[in-house]
């Protein structure tokens, strides 16, 4: 088999295809040969040293395919079974070995290249929507970067709900994105101010929730985009670290809420994970909820991929296919 390491942490050159023995299953776990690997800023974090590591390290945490091999005490699932899994490690391969209880069958419905460009962001954008903060039909939110992989997705999933989206984005091409997710007001906000068109296209009420996955400076703009009582979601910061916040900013906002949230810690049990992973699934599978992939790399072009991703030049999901 063919996969994806890296030998020391640095940029995306660091990243390399080698030869290595093909894995064998053992008691709870499969082989997969896998058909798509999602591209994650966390394989981003743990390439660069950002997250430690122990190295040489096999890249990728989500992933799709079919069984070739089934270990013992895998109830459920059998050699050519269509999965789709996240966490673990190794899915930047032509093979990799699963635990059996991280996997998710892939309805027929649902191409696998989809199903490996949903699962991480389409999870994290349905507890956002459903969980975080519960949308709802009049409720109106800003959604950072809404033509990006998770921001996409949010918006379809909010709008859905019933909720009026404002999209923020950087481009003409990703406005376009951001329109067709269901946005109903897109903004740029590439010079970094957008509070006030925000509150003017809700007549000066502010919304109800503000989803940030980049962080950096623009949180303490976004927190004046809030309603009273309203939640800020910071869901993630690949723009870099957050400032020190005064929590006495929050009560002289209006008695503002401002949470950092992890899916694990809503989806505490397998049966929890599954099911979201189910409920995502579903929605792609009846036309509710469509994935946008910006670009589809060979293992070979695994460093490329990772460049396009931090440049934030992307409009959806990366993904590497061995085939």
């Amino acid at each position: 088999m063919r996969q994806v390491v890296t030998y020391r942490h640095g940029p995306p050159d660091v990243l390399a295809v080698v030869d290595t023995p093909t894995p064998h299953a053992g008691s709870g776990q499969v082989v997969v040969q896998v058909a798509a690997a999602g591209v994650n800023y966390l394989d981003v974090y743990q390439r660069s040293g950002a997250y430690t590591v122990p190295l040489p390290f096999p890249l990728g945490v989500e992933g799709s395919g079919v069984v070739v091999e089934a270990g013992p005490d895998t109830p459920g699932f059998d050699v050519g079974d269509r999965v789709v899994w996240m966490g673990g490690r190794g899915a930047y391969a032509t093979h990799c070995l699963v635990a059996a209880d991280s996997l998710i069958k892939v309805p027929t419905a649902v191409a696998l290249t989809d199903a490996a460009a949903v699962l991480v962001q389409g999870m994290t954008a349905h507890f956002l929507a459903t969980d975080v903060v519960r949308l709802g039909v009049g409720d109106t939110c800003l959604v950072h970067a809404a033509a990006g992989g998770v921001g996409g997705l949010l918006t379809q999933l909010a709008v859905q709900r019933g909720a009026t989206v404002v999209a923020t984005v950087s481009t003409a091409a990703k406005a376009e994105a951001a329109r067709q997710a269901g946005a109903a007001h897109v903004i740029d906000y590439s010079s970094g101010e957008f509070a006030q068109r925000v509150m003017d296209v809700t007549g000066g009420i502010g919304v109800d929730a503000v989803y940030d996955g980049q962080g950096g400076s623009i949180v303490e703009e976004g927190l004046r985009c809030l309603r009273p009582r309203g939640a800020f979601v910071l869901y993630g910061q690949t723009a870099g670290p957050v400032a020190p916040l005064d929590p006495r900013l929050l009560n002289a906002r209006g008695s503002l809420f401002f949470t950092k949230p992890s899916l694990s810690h809503y989806d505490t049990t397998p049966d929890a994970v599954s099911r979201r992973a189910g409920e995502v699934l579903a929605c792609v599978a009846d036309g509710r909820l469509t994935p946008r992939v910006h670009g589809h790399y060979l293992l070979e072009g695994a460093a490329q991929a990772h460049t396009a991703l931090e440049t934030r030049a992307t409009i959806g999901k990366l993904l590497l296919c061995p085939r």
